[in-house]
């Protein structure tokens, strides 16, 4: 088992004191917007082994694996999804909205990363869609309460907030959305608002961000997108989803094609370690229109929220996702509760969120995370939430 160092990504949408807050640091007036739990190339936390080879040295955590794929992964896992760790843990703290994003299936993204590599597209090139062959479910749970959209709402709930709004320019879309069945409403007015004139999008942005904070209530997240984004496409096209408000403890599982963008709070996140994101809007990166409409599922209906459903015998509550890339419960230790067996054949991180829980003989303090290797002895105990990822194989 080995207690992990993890990097901490300085996004400017990041909050400066949500992470500093949960580590019982000082905040460094800078934006703390990740921390990375895993092996992903760009950032793979850092381990020091204990014992064994390469005792006392610090190893970044892909290099360990890559060592001895099947001794830190086990052969189940390695025979199900290669000799890679497929998810990726994270803190997420954020202070504003993030792009409004979705997230190819695997087909797509394989076909999409084999068509960019034909094409001889960089990897870094700022209009390059597919960075590798994976997909990209996610699943969010709140540690603080959580604000995100997600999924397209009913096209008849948006065309009455559009027409609530009274601008000129949105009633064409309205009498769209009325007017077709849901998906075919949705897609043509997603087309129409992100190919429209830039110059006149932002204008109608405008007058609707105005609209929006003179009725305030429900509207009022679409003001302060704008605040955030002016003239941006996306703050429209952000109407036409579903507004999430996550308490402590839910969780927000997107799956590919599901247009989503987190806007405030503190959380937890897990997902398929891949870097697969085409944008909708509320960034100023590159937006490919026509793929987008490509990956984008055109359905409407409430997102799925996730309430963990707790085992009467060992404690662990667990949040069921319909991927196998990785699976993510928590237990809640009371003082006094019984130590706990967890160990399993699949690779494991496990993450301290309160208290001085315990894994083994060693302690964790809120933020803390160590790596199990699969089949490795473990015990939870002490008292304190610990958060548990690992895969299904």
């Amino acid at each position: 088992m080995d207690r992990l160092s993890n990097t901490v990504r300085p996004y400017a949408w990041g909050s400066t004191t949500a992470i500093p807050e949960l580590l019982g640091t000082a905040p460094t007036g800078e934006p703390q917007a990740e921390v990375w739990m895993g092996a992903h190339p760009g950032a793979p936390s850092r381990v020091t082994r204990t014992g064994g080879a390469g005792a006392g040295e610090q190893l970044p955590l892909s290099a360990l694996i890559d060592a001895d794929p099947e001794r830190e992964l086990g052969p189940a896992t390695v025979a199900a999804f290669g000799p890679r760790l497929p998810f990726l843990l994270k803190l997420l703290a954020a202070a504003a909205p993030l792009s409004l994003q979705v997230h190819p299936d695997l087909t797509q993204a394989q076909e999409g990363y084999a068509a960019e590599e034909r094409a001889g597209i960089p990897l870094d090139a700022p209009h390059r869609n597919y960075k590798d062959a994976h997909h990209k479910p996610e699943l969010l749970c709140a540690l603080t309460p959580f604000e995100g959209l997600c999924g397209f709402r009913d096209p008849d709930h948006t065309a009455e907030l559009f027409a609530a709004l009274d601008v000129d320019s949105l009633k064409p879309y309205a009498d769209l959305l009325h007017a077709h069945p849901a998906d075919a409403a949705l897609r043509e007015v997603l087309t129409a608002v992100l190919s429209a004139d830039r110059t006149e999008m932002a204008a109608t942005v405008a007058e609707a961000a105005a609209a929006c904070e003179r009725l305030g209530g429900p509207h009022a997240p679409y003001a302060a997108l704008a605040h955030h984004f002016p003239g941006d496409p996306g703050v429209i096209a952000a109407m036409l989803l579903n507004h999430v408000r996550l308490q402590p403890g839910e969780g927000l599982y997107l799956g590919a094609g599901v247009p989503h963008a987190y806007l405030s709070g503190l959380g937890v996140e897990i997902m398929a370690n891949s870097d697969n994101v085409l944008r909708c809007g509320l960034t100023p990166k590159h937006v490919d229109v026509p793929e987008l409409l490509r990956v984008v599922r055109f359905e409407a209906g409430d997102p799925l929220i996730l309430r963990p459903e707790a085992s009467p015998v060992s404690g662990e509550e667990v949040y069921e996702t319909p991927v196998d890339d990785f699976r993510l419960s928590r237990y809640v230790r009371a003082e006094g509760a019984a130590p706990v067996d967890i160990t399993a054949h699949t690779p494991q991180i496990l993450l301290a969120t309160a208290g001085s829980p315990r894994a083994n003989d060693l302690t964790l303090t809120p933020g803390q995370s160590v790596f199990v290797p699969a089949g490795e002895k473990t015990e939870l105990s002490g008292t304190g939430t610990i958060f548990r990822a690992t895969v299904v194989a």
